[in-house]
């Protein structure tokens, strides 16, 4: 066979359905549950806890035993957060618990009901986050669902756009080891990469508590300040 006739390694993709009856079915595997729900009126509701929760910034409710490198620009309370007494917290408990059941429920594909005879046990704890603060990659595997609730967004500069972010990993290892022009712009939910959210005051996300997450460095003038939980099911 000469050189010429050889043939070439790369050919032009074919778009001829004469090799296939049928389209490929295409659906998703490996899909990650992920909710997001607002609390109605909470306005009143974010300004009682926003009071609360600067009063207690103090090492009296700091967490004793952090499990990041401590940052003065960023306050972490004590994971009990939901045994608090007072009635805004109570609110908020009762809100971010029904999520989290409806959730799970929803991604089980079996009634909310099914939940009602399992004791849900949980941790929570609340953020305080100034100019600067963040908080490293990481999950939470002694758990099965996390959320985190808004209850200030802080300011967002206009020339900072990643500033405060809550940002999502890719679960996926090695799923962008090689990119090119047949996969560099695939669409959700196929799509690689990691997920930002920037939330707003009143908002809750719901995800599995062991995909990995981080907050992007703040840099607003004000606060931002949110509460997260863990739950588990027994």
């Amino acid at each position: 066979m000469s050189a010429a006739s050889q043939p070439s390694a790369a050919s032009t993709a074919s778009t001829s359905s004469s090799a296939s009856s049928a389209s490929p079915e295409l659906q998703p595997l490996f899909a990650v549950p992920f909710a997001t729900t607002r609390l109605a009126d909470c306005a009143a509701l974010n300004t009682e806890l926003e009071s609360l929760f600067l009063a207690r910034e103090t090492d009296d409710w700091r967490n004793p035993v952090p499990t990041h490198r401590p940052q003065r620009e960023l306050f972490e309370s004590a994971f009990d957060l939901f045994a608090w007494r007072e009635p805004c917290v109570a609110r908020l408990r009762d809100f971010v618990f029904d999520a989290v059941g409806r959730v799970a429920a929803a991604a089980a594909g079996v009634p909310l009901q099914r939940f009602a005879g399992l004791r849900l046990h949980h941790h929570a704890w609340f953020h305080v986050t100034r100019r600067g603060g963040s908080f490293v990659a990481h999950n939470h595997p002694m758990a099965s669902w996390s959320a985190v609730y808004c209850v200030r967004a802080g300011e967002a500069p206009a020339d900072r756009p990643e500033s405060g972010l809550l940002r999502f990993l890719d679960p996926r290892g090695g799923a962008g080891a090689f990119v090119d022009a047949a996969n560099a712009a695939l669409r959700s939910p196929w799509r690689v990469g990691a997920h930002d959210v920037r939330l707003e005051a009143g908002q809750l996300v719901v995800f599995p508590a062991y995909l990995v997450h981080e907050v992007t460095p703040f840099h607003g003038s004000d606060t931002r300040i949110t509460v997260a939980a863990n739950c588990w099911f027994a």
